[in-house]
């Protein structure tokens, strides 16, 4: 999941080469989280101002108009989701399966690569304004923000920590003013195992492996009738697979009592994630109890006189 650090290293990437870039054309894939607010052909003739970032947002203003305040004028507020990432390309090549947004310009093509289509491209007369202002308004202070003094330091937090000066404190620039102390360096070295036991196995056979096992279990929802909010096709899916099962919210509890790792999600369903340590026998236990506890839930609903269809409506 991309977080902060990676928004604002992107930023600082595409700021400067797109300062000024006329829009050429833009092109939309499959629907992402919201809709774009506008018509994507309308974006063509904008020229780009500076790409600024608010939280894990990331803002595109662009003008239409010869002076600012144009009737057109706005811009695209931009979040990177569960799997997204942004790559300005000099020739974009054709767009992938997973390529759902191209911003074409005289500087070349800003495309929104988002396997998980939970990130978003939405349209805003401002960020002041609605849905850039619905969406920003909860967000906290900025980490960067020179006024935001942390509550518990450390000396690594200081701006001349190996001086070891005495209060009042002078703390250094962010993210370094947010550290405490000696960094946890035995931690830091434990850490490293996982890494090289992943490159041990390698990355391609993780995947291979990967796609083996949620092919079972996709196969096992088909003929189960488990309506699934994952993609079937193997170049489109990730590691996880989701079912929609009825009453996922008391099912997922009971499997995890049964010593079957799954994650619930509301309105979207019971999310499986076999790893390289996962065998074809552990997805077809798992799968044995999850189709046991929805027996149960269905009984249970019938002697109450509900429904026991399978299913939630889907995203």
């Amino acid at each position: 999941m991309p977080e902060l650090p990676e928004v604002e290293v992107t930023r600082r990437g595409i700021a400067a080469p797109l300062l000024g870039a006329r829009v050429l054309a833009a092109r939309l894939g499959k629907p992402l989280r919201w809709p774009l607010g506008r018509p994507v052909e309308s974006l063509a003739g904008g020229t780009l101002g500076a790409v600024a970032r608010r939280g894990k947002y990331l803002w595109l203003p662009l003008r239409h108009g010869s002076r600012a305040g144009a009737a057109d004028d706005g811009g695209l507020l931009l979040h990177l989701g569960m799997s997204g990432s942004l790559a300005l390309l000099r020739e974009a090549p054709e767009a992938g399966p997973h390529d759902h947004f191209d911003l074409v310009t005289d500087r070349g093509t800003l495309r929104l690569n988002d396997p998980r289509r939970f990130g978003a491209v939405v349209w805003s007369a401002s960020l002041q304004a609605a849905p850039a202002s619905t969406l920003l308004q909860r967000l906290g202070a900025e980490p960067f923000d020179p006024a935001l003094t942390p509550a518990v330091t450390g000396w690594a937090a200081h701006a001349r920590p190996f001086l070891f000066e005495p209060a009042p404190m002078a703390y250094a620039d962010a993210p370094e003013r947010f550290q405490s102390g000696t960094p946890n360096v035995p931690a830091l070295y434990a850490a490293r195992a996982g890494y090289e036991i992943v490159a041990e196995v390698g990355v391609e056979a993780i995947r291979a492996h990967s796609l083996a096992l949620t092919r079972r279990i996709i196969g096992h929802a088909q003929a189960h009738g488990y309506p699934l909010h994952t993609p079937t096709t193997d170049a489109e899916r990730g590691g996880t697979v989701t079912l929609g099962v009825a009453a996922g919210d008391r099912v997922a509890p009971a499997l995890l009592a049964r010593d079957v790792i799954v994650d619930y999600r509301p309105g979207a369903g019971i999310r499986m994630a076999p790893h390289f340590y996962t065998t074809s026998e552990d997805v077809d236990r798992a799968l044995a109890v999850l189709d046991e506890l929805v027996e149960q839930v269905a009984e249970e609903g019938r002697a109450d006189g509900r429904p026991a269809g399978f299913g939630v409506r889907p995203l």
